[in-house]
């Protein structure tokens, strides 16, 4: 019996060997555990004892193996920046996928566990800050209810990384429904055959979708379920203010969670051509375009998919494009959907595209807080009782919004819906708290720097409950002082 309730099985390495190579970790020098995620661990089903006993150290820095585990780096290629590369796992490496006690299914990665035969002249490694960043933003979408792969611990290594500058290495452990990309199909389709490709969307459908209707091609069904999960996705994505920053290919998963935590950030003023990463040099992946991107990728998707759409081409390309087509439907609705809720309208009127399009143009117009906005909306709906409190932000105060205020509170009026009902559903709705970026960057340079990880559990403690409202949850929602403001965030490889 696994004294520490790892339950691995390995689907994915039943696969034609074209899309991984058995590799193990490469063991560090002083793997110390800083992170340790306990409540995931509960819901793996693992002993809460990994992260306290050295094993759970050994364990997380790939310095031990665990029981039953069976290391492999997965290949898969993508277009990164639009240009495609063919890539693979250059510095993760999958244990295996556990089945928690519910029969659940997750992936168990490394990520910066070492040279794997896909690094091509990466060092296989992975520094702190980056390692942190994506544990806390992981943790925050989860909690935020949006997809997403997500963190259970972080190991530092003892030894040093090198990129601009020396910096501190660590070990990430990812927890994945699947780590299956659109690049996975890419690199399929470049490097196999459609008996390859097909054996992958057989793969992806009884993974991730096994209720899939046997009368219609499996390809097919796969595109569809692709095309109305990432639509939903982003759609969530935009209702907080997320920006992903690398919305590579490789970075689009099939399971239809959010992947790879590198220059994300969430706004602060709302800007729709809003953009953080560093690398993102002309605006490609800015907030406004991630629906637009999202499609470009569905397209390379069912691109990797026509040899198994159809036996002539050209009915395989007209059934692809006839299912892309519905992207912008599905995505349009998902997100009306969600900005209704965020300005306390349960039911549906042709009126409300322009009703909220016509905020966001009055918020981008005065640089208004887009999370502060939105969660302050709900102190002016009519009879509640505390609608005085809206009164007080600038932007409330002003001839854009007043004008644009009496419409909403018309449309109010059609809810015919009490005021506390309409409050609960805002509040539900807009979060009190996100990941500010210079509150993460804060708790990032106090780990790397002082050791000291008390900053990232206070902040993670209210990211937990980014809905609730307490005295430290107001202190997390103050935007940034001008000194504070984050511009630029980093990919960490």
């Amino acid at each position: 019996m696994n004294p520490f309730g790892w339950n691995f099985e390995h689907t994915f390495s039943e696969l034609p060997p074209l899309f991984f190579s058995e590799v193990k970790p490469t063991p560090v020098r002083e793997p110390k555990l800083v992170v340790f995620n306990a409540p995931l661990a509960q819901e793996l089903g693992l002993n809460p004892q990994l992260g306290s006993s050295p094993e759970g150290a050994f364990y997380f820095a790939g310095n031990a193996i665990p029981e039953g585990a069976k290391p492999l780096a997965q290949a898969y290629a993508g277009h990164q920046f639009g240009n495609f590369t063919q890539l693979g796992d250059g510095r993760a490496i999958l244990l295996g996928e556990h089945i928690t006690p519910k029969k659940l299914r997750f992936d168990i990665q490394l990520k910066g566990s070492g040279r794997t035969p896909y690094s091509r002249r990466g060092d296989g490694r992975a520094a702190l800050g980056p390692m942190l960043r994506e544990y806390l933003i992981s943790e925050a979408m989860h909690a935020l209810g949006i997809p997403t792969t997500r963190s259970l611990a972080v190991v530092t290594t003892g030894e040093s990384v090198q990129r601009e500058r020396a910096l501190r290495g660590a070990i990430l452990t990812r927890v994945a429904q699947s780590h299956v990309r659109v690049g996975t199909f890419e690199w399929a389709a470049a490097r196999g055959d459609a008996a390859d490709i097909a054996a992958l969307a057989l793969y992806t459908l009884e993974r991730h979708f096994p209720d899939y209707p046997e009368n219609q091609p499996p390809a097919l069904t796969l595109l569809k379920r692709a095309i109305e999960q990432q639509a939903k996705l982003v759609a969530q994505w935009m209702q907080v203010g997320f920006i992903h920053g690398v919305m590579n290919t490789d970075n689009m998963a099939l399971s239809g969670e959010t992947i790879d935590y590198g220059p994300c950030a969430f706004m602060d003023t709302y800007h729709p051509n809003a953009v953080f990463s560093s690398i993102d040099e002309q605006g490609r992946y800015a907030f406004a375009n991630q629906a637009r991107i999202a499609l470009w990728n569905l397209e390379r998707l069912a691109e990797t998919l026509i040899p198994i759409l159809d036996e002539e081409d050209d009915t395989a390309v007209k059934v692809a494009e006839d299912a892309l087509d519905g992207f912008a439907e599905s995505f349009n609705s998902y997100w009306l959907a969600g900005m209704r809720k965020k300005m306390g309208l349960a039911k549906a009127d042709v009126s409300d595209q322009a009703l909220v399009t016509d905020l966001l143009k009055a918020m981008h117009k005065a640089n208004a807080d887009y999370t502060n906005t939105f969660r302050r909306l709900s102190a002016l709906v009519p009879e509640a009782p505390h609608a005085a409190q809206g009164s007080g932000d600038e932007f409330f105060t002003s001839a854009e919004f007043q004008s644009w205020s009496v419409r909403w509170k018309k449309r109010l009026e059609q809810e015919n819906a009490p005021a506390q009902k309409t409050i609960e559903l805002m509040n539900s709705s807009n979060p009190t708290v996100i990941p500010r970026n210079h509150r993460v960057e804060a708790a990032l340079k106090a780990a790397e720097e002082n050791d000291d990880f008390s900053v990232m559990e206070r902040l993670l403690s209210v990211l937990r409950t980014p809905f609730s409202e307490s005295a430290e949850h107001t202190v997390f929602a103050a935007p940034p002082e001008p000194h504070e403001r984050v511009t630029a965030t980093f990919c960490g490889t």
